[in-house]
């Protein structure tokens, strides 16, 4: 990516007051082959992995919440989710939440068991948090049978949050 379309990509961040530097009309008119969104973010989460380039992943993140994840996005996603070179892991989760995509749950268990080097600061666990919100989302067996062991984790936060969300799927 170069640095122009690093500076494009930021220019999507949404700031506080919910304006963006650029449009996204504006984005796919100046970004050499954004004109499929979706196709974009793929690539760019792709070529940010096969890079181990953190900076290119956090634009590719930006593309793909800017203009939404879809299905094809959940593989690398899941290998997003176990990669040691990079520091968005919790962003990389949110985007599975948003997706939960039956094929995710190994990699968000992966995600409630390891902490990341630049998360180990972090005893909210807020990584291992979203990933049982997101397996909470993931339809089928594979991911109540995950939530279940959760639910016995000698973290009684952890243990807590995924009882909880074992008894939300049967309300559903």
């Amino acid at each position: 990516m170069t640095e122009e379309q690093r500076n494009l990509c930021s220019e999507l961040t949404i700031y506080p007051n919910g304006s963006r530097r650029i449009s996204k009309e504006d984005f796919v008119r100046r970004f050499p082959s954004a004109v499929e969104h979706g196709k974009l973010a793929l690539r760019l989460l792709e070529e940010a992995y096969r890079a181990q380039d953190g900076e290119d992943l956090e634009c590719a993140l930006t593309v793909g919440f800017t203009f939404g994840f879809a299905s094809e996005h959940a593989k690398i996603l899941c290998h997003l989710v176990e990669a040691e070179w990079h520091v968005r892991h919790e962003d990389v989760v949110s985007a599975l939440e948003e997706l939960h995509p039956p094929d995710a749950v190994n990699a968000l268990f992966h995600a409630t068991q390891w902490i990341p080097k630049s998360l180990e600061y972090d005893d909210s666990r807020a990584l291992a948090v979203k990933a049982i919100w997101a397996l909470g989302r993931i339809p089928g067996p594979e991911a109540e049978a995950k939530l279940g062991e959760l639910a016995n984790n000698p973290d009684p936060n952890l243990a807590k949050l995924a009882a909880e969300q074992m008894e939300r799927r049967r309300e559903v």
